[in-house]
């Protein structure tokens, strides 16, 4: 029997220096590894609606939608992936999120090396051309 699908979405935000935003997961799936914010759509949302949301939720930051980067599916999750601009706020970690930063393109790898991201971050964001500088 197949499995309905989850609709998600996830943001990919660099600040000016080439800082890649994740943020730490307090809950299943990935409780306690780095991923991407981001996270259900509602029924009545649009992905860029969603995106806001979830990006105000778990970061505090203020976002404009871009581009999709790519889609993922992950068990029933069928995920999103947009390039967004942080526009403003305080990164600040919330709702879902244990802690929140930006991460260079080397602590990036040092963090993929200790298995500190959620499986398949790297090879995903490696096959986009979407990892930090």
């Amino acid at each position: 029997m197949n499995q309905p699908r989850i609709r998600c979405v996830g943001g990919i935000a660099m600040d000016p220096d080439g800082r890649l935003l994740l943020v730490k997961r307090a809950n299943e799936p990935g409780a306690g590894r780095w991923s991407l914010p981001g996270g259900r759509v509602e029924a009545e949302e649009t992905d860029s609606d969603a995106l806001v949301r979830e990006m105000r939720e778990e970061t505090a930051l203020e976002v404009v939608p871009g581009e999709l980067v790519g889609v993922v599916e992950r068990g029933p999750f069928e995920i999103y992936d947009y390039r967004c601009t942080a526009v403003a706020g305080a990164l600040t970690a919330g709702d879902d999120a244990s802690d929140a930063r930006w991460v260079s393109g080397a602590e990036f790898a040092a963090m993929e090396r200790a298995g500190e991201l959620v499986p398949l971050l790297g090879e995903t964001l490696r096959g986009w051309g979407a990892l930090p500088t």
